[in-house]
Order: C-alpha cells, then structure tokens, then sequence
C-alpha cells in the first residue's frame, strides 16, 4: 500500500511540474516588447530599443552587394539608423529618400537604411531613385531585428521590422533613439540630425 501510495504522490508532483512548466511557457509566451500601432491597431516588438547612452550593440547585416557589413565598417563617425518594414511602402521609401537628402549636407556621417527586403530589392529601389548618400542594409539572414528588439512579433508585418530611428556617436554611444509609435507614421527626422550637431 505504501508503494502505491508513493507512486501516486510522484506521479502528483510530475503533474503539478508539468503544469508549472506550461503555466511559465504561457506568461513567457506572452509578448513584453514596445506596443506599437498600425493602422491604429496595436502590435508588438520583440524587445524594446537599446537605451541612450549604452554602448551599440555590433550587427551583422547584408549589403547590396551580398557583404557582411558590421558596425566597425562605420567606426569613428556618427551613424543614423533608419530602421523600417520594407523599401516597397509609401512611408519607407519616403524616409529613405528624406534621410538621403539629409545626409548629403552632414559631415562624418552615415545614415544605414535597414530592413528585410533583400538587397536586390533595396539595390533596384536606390537605382530607380538615384539614392546615393545612404547605405542600405538587409537583416534578412542575421538577427539584427531580434537584437536591437525592433522586430515585429505579431500582427500581419509580423517578421519585418518596426520603424525606429537610432543615432550613434563617433565613441559608439547612443545619442538618440524613437521607436515611431505608429508605423504608418514618418521618423521625427529634424531630432535625429539635431542628435549629431
């Protein structure tokens, strides 16, 4: 009787284990990133951007030109990221063009335009437009997105990532940053040049 009686309690406290373990998968299931918008709907990032003046986090990300590109390839000059969901939209493509524009008066500055598209497709966008003062960058095979915590966790963009700006000093501190609270909406681009003046 004993024995059976032991065997019961393990087999109670596997279940209540296992239950345990399903209850936790739930709430870290659960998404902690930045609440967004789109379309005035709320959405999620995986994560939330590095704060001001924390050290950059190192990436890898694509070229046009299928390289790797990392952060020591901008070393000792300020760096804007235009981070957004693909070259193809409306707004996109607008703050790329505006980024570009403004890049040409900055000195000792790059601005990376990053997203998922492939770089085919970033290469035929900077063609069509004559974009030349921009270096357009593709996370689509590294984890820059899940990194930097401006990938989309869910909603139908889920995947590409979230429209946020981040400037870096020539020290490789950050200055600046906006996670865009709606993603229809365009980056606050005079306070991000104003981050590097």
């Amino acid at each position: 009787m004993t024995s059976i009686k032991k065997s019961i309690n393990a087999y109670k406290i596997f279940f209540l284990g296992l239950a345990g373990l399903f209850i936790t998968g739930i709430s870290l299931g659960q998404t902690t990133g930045t609440a967004v918008t789109l379309g005035g709907k709320t959405i999620h990032t995986v994560g939330t951007l590095p704060a001001v003046g924390t050290p950059v986090k190192n990436f890898t990300l694509t070229g046009v030109d299928l390289t790797d590109k990392t952060l020591a390839d901008y070393k000792g000059k300020y760096v804007i990221m235009n981070i957004f969901p693909s070259v193809n939209t409306g707004v996109c493509s607008k703050s790329v063009r505006k980024f570009n524009e403004d890049a040409a008066g900055l000195k000792n500055t790059t601005v990376l335009c990053i997203s998922k598209d492939l770089p085919f497709a970033q290469k035929a966008f900077c063609g069509a437009e004559g974009i030349k003062n921009v270096v357009m960058l593709s996370d689509f095979r590294t984890d820059f997105g899940n990194s930097y915590g401006v990938q989309i966790a869910d909603g139908p963009m889920k995947g590409l990532l979230s429209r946020a700006v981040i400037v870096v000093n020539p020290e490789g501190k950050i200055v600046y940053e906006q996670q865009v609270p709606e993603i229809g909406q365009e980056p606050d681009y005079a306070a991000a040049i104003a981050a590097i003046k």
